[in-house]
């Protein structure tokens, strides 16, 4: 049975961070492969302005080359918006018997966890893979030493996608923070200025 880390995303845009944890997940862990979920509208940021689905699948596209451990999963342009991760991983685990799906997550999420649609189902059919990320909030003790729960050494990445779309808006060169194949594509498209 093959074992994938599934990392959610609205990847606008993916950077070197998002690339860094993935590969961390597929190379240091016992999974076999990570796929991206390229989320198009998260429900809890309903009112954001992204780039299109095509746009963002492009930048990981290009990202993820020469990466063979990781891979980009467009599930959720299929279904029902707004997406919730619950019914994704029932789609996931309907349509592919032979492989076993584990959830990757920042930790500030796993503190918002208890709010998210069929948390609880989530957690009993899939193991979660936590990884650091700063956050203000309490993690709630249910899930400190849970037996489906497990908190990696992953790195700290100190950067969102939220920052870069800033930086480029004000002029600012980003070039460091991304893969060199997406941001040749970004600064030829425009995106963000």
């Amino acid at each position: 049975m093959q074992k994938i880390g599934l990392f959610f995303g609205t990847f606008d845009p993916i950077h070197n961070g998002h690339l860094t944890l993935a590969n961390h997940f597929a190379n240091e862990t016992d999974l076999d492969a990570v796929w991206l979920v390229i989320t198009p509208q998260n429900p809890f940021k309903q009112n954001s302005k992204m780039l299109p689905n095509t746009e963002r699948l492009e930048l990981v596209s290009r990202a993820i080359k020469g990466h063979p451990k990781l891979e980009i999963s467009t599930v959720e342009f299929e279904l029902p918006k707004p997406n919730f991760t619950y019914e994704t991983l029932s789609h996931l685990a309907k349509n592919n018997p032979k492989r076993k799906f584990v959830l990757l997550m920042g930790e500030d999420n796993i503190i918002s966890f208890p709010q998210w649609k069929e948390y609880q189902s989530i957690i009993e059919k899939h193991e979660i893979y936590v990884y650091p990320r700063k956050n203000d909030g309490q993690i709630p003790d249910e899930f400190l030493n849970h037996p489906k729960i497990t908190w990696t050494n992953a790195p700290l990445i100190d950067i969102t996608s939220s920052q870069i779309r800033q930086w480029i808006k004000e002029g600012e060169n980003v070039k460091s923070f991304l893969p060199s194949a997406s941001w040749i594509y970004l600064d030829e498209k425009g995106f963000y200025r």
